[in-house]
C-alpha cells in the first residue's frame, strides 16, 4: 500500500519513537518486567522466533494468524473472509491450550518442584509488572495495534481453500520472519507492563489450563485476565479500522 508521502513521514517517525523510547523506558524505569534485562530479552527474543516459526509452517494452508486480534485486524481492513473468523478463533484457542498443555507436560516434574504459584501462573499467562487496570489495557491494546498494523503493510499471499482461490488471506512464508521481528521488537519496547499477551488466545487458552491443573493455592487472577483478551481485540480491530481510513486518503 502506497500512503501520501507526508502521511508516510508522520506515520514512521511516530512508530521509530514509540518503539525507541520504549525500549529506554523499558530497561530503565522501575517495576517494569524488563527491569532484569537479559532475561527479558531472551524472552522476547523465544517469542518473537516462536511466532516466526509458527507462521512460516502454517501461512500457506491458513495464512499464520495464530492470533484472534489478527484475524479480526485483517477482516475489518477487508483481507479476510468474516465467515472463517469464527473457525479460526475456536482453532487458535484450542491450539493455545494444547500447546501449553504440551509445555508444561514436558517440564511437569520442574513444576512439582515449583513452589510460587506466581511463577507457575507466569508460565502460562500474563500479569501487569504495576496493576493498573486502565494503563494495563492501554498497553496490551498499543501493543497489540502496532501488531496488526505491521502485519497489513506485510500481508499479500493468495492461498486456496475447499478449491477457490483466497485473496489476501494472511501471511506467506517470506513474511513470517519480518512478523517475528516485530512481534520482538514490541516486546523489548512495549511489552515491560503487562508481559505482552498481543494475543487473546495465547492468554486465555493457557489460563484455562492452569485453572485446571491439580494445584494447591492455584490462581489464575480472574478478575485480571479481561485485559490480555479485550485490549489486543481492541487493538486490532482498531488497527483494521485505521488502515480503511489510510487507504482512502
Amino acid at each position: 500500500m502506497i500512503l501520501n508521502p507526508y502521511l508516510a513521514e508522520f506515520i514512521g517517525t511516530a512508530t521509530l519513537l514509540l518503539f525507541g523510547a520504549g525500549v529506554v523506558a523499558n530497561v530503565n524505569l522501575k517495576k517494569t518486567i524488563a527491569e532484569d534485562q537479559t532475561p527479558w530479552v531472551l524472552v522476547t527474543a523465544a517469542w518473537g522466533f516462536a511466532v516466526f516459526v509458527s507462521v512460516f509452517i502454517t501461512s500457506q494452508s491458513s495464512g499464520g494468524h495464530l492470533n484472534p486480534a489478527v484475524t479480526l485486524g485483517l477482516a475489518i481492513a477487508g483481507k479476510f473472509s468474516w465467515s472463517l473468523v469464527p473457525g479460526y478463533f475456536g482453532a487458535q484457542l484450542l491450539g493455545a491450550m494444547f500447546g501449553s498443555w504440551l509445555a508444561y507436560i514436558t517440564y511437569i516434574d520442574h513444576y512439582r518442584l515449583t513452589k510460587d504459584e506466581d511463577v507457575v501462573r507466569s508460565t502460562f499467562c500474563t500479569g501487569p509488572a504495576v496493576r493498573n487496570l486502565k494503563n494495563n489495557f492501554f498497553s496490551e491494546a498499543i501493543g497489540t495495534f502496532m501488531l496488526v498494523f505491521g502485519v497489513l503493510f506485510i500481508v499479500g499471499p493468495n492461498i486456496e481453500i475447499s478449491g477457490a482461490e483466497i485473496q489476501n488471506f494472511g501471511l506467506g512464508s517470506l513474511d513470517a520472519l519480518p512478523v517475528g521481528i516485530l512481534v520482538w521488537l514490541i516486546g523489548i519496547a512495549l511489552g515491560g507492563t503487562t508481559g505482552y499477551a498481543i494475543n487473546p488466545a495465547r492468554d486465555f487458552g493457557p489460563r484455562l489450563v492452569y485453572s485446571f491443573l491439580p494445584r494447591k493455592n492455584k490462581n489464575a487472577d480472574w478478575s485480571y485476565s479481561w485485559i490480555p483478551i479485550i485490549g489486543p481485540m481492541f487493538g486490532g480491530a482498531t488497527a483494521g479500522i485505521f488502515h480503511v481510513i489510510l487507504i482512502s486518503f
